[in-house]
């Protein structure tokens, strides 16, 4: 992927900002279905444009930040907040990685689609059996965790998590798309 400039990704780190802020766990109630929640999305879209590690910290402390506002101050539930909640770190930089991988394979054509499926597929993948793995088995939530029944509740429950990470990354790529075509429209037009 070209390099972005400083200018373009305080654009998009702004962007993800406010996805991450709106959809994250629905603090916004009267959004809860309109938009599917963004964050495994902004995690992942980070990696591929932001260029400084710092943007992964900033992200999740502001994670953190919303879910204890919510919690503090909007009436969500604690339910998830445990001792495994500390697993998002982990679980929220394999996204991150994923999308950085997929930026060193990027380009405006069509053969970017597979690599872009494929990071997401793993980023998520392993981000899901992180988070909920962690929840699952140190959460304290289950009398008697086992594999079976986790491997079960995987199933269940994963590929709805991977439903709004696509409407994302798709909202995304599609952005990207049309963005990068318009550059090289204007980049053939200077040339002429």
């Amino acid at each position: 992927m070209q390099k972005l400039s400083v200018r373009h990704q305080l654009y998009i780190g702004t962007v993800l900002i406010a996805l991450l802020a709106i959809t994250r766990g629905y603090h916004f109630v009267s959004l809860k279905h309109l938009l599917p929640s963004a964050s495994w999305a902004v995690f992942f879209i980070a990696g591929v444009y932001l260029r400084p590690a710092w943007t992964l910290a900033g992200l999740l402390g502001l994670a953190a930040l919303l879910d204890y506002a919510a919690i503090t101050w909007g009436g969500v539930s604690a339910f998830c907040v445990s001792p495994a909640y500390v697993a998002l770190i982990p679980a929220y930089a394999a996204l991150w990685f994923a999308g950085r991988w997929y930026a060193t394979r990027h380009t405006l054509t069509a053969a970017t689609l597979f690599p872009l499926a494929a990071s997401v597929l793993a980023g998520a993948t392993v981000c899901e059996v992180i988070s909920s793995g962690a929840f699952y088995f140190y959460s304290g939530r289950f009398a008697t965790p086992n594999l079976t029944e986790f491997i079960g509740r995987e199933l269940k429950y994963f590929p709805a998590y991977l439903a709004p990470m696509a409407f994302w990354v798709g909202i995304s790529a599609s952005v990207q798309a049309v963005v990068g075509r318009h550059q090289s429209v204007g980049d053939s037009a200077k040339l002429s």
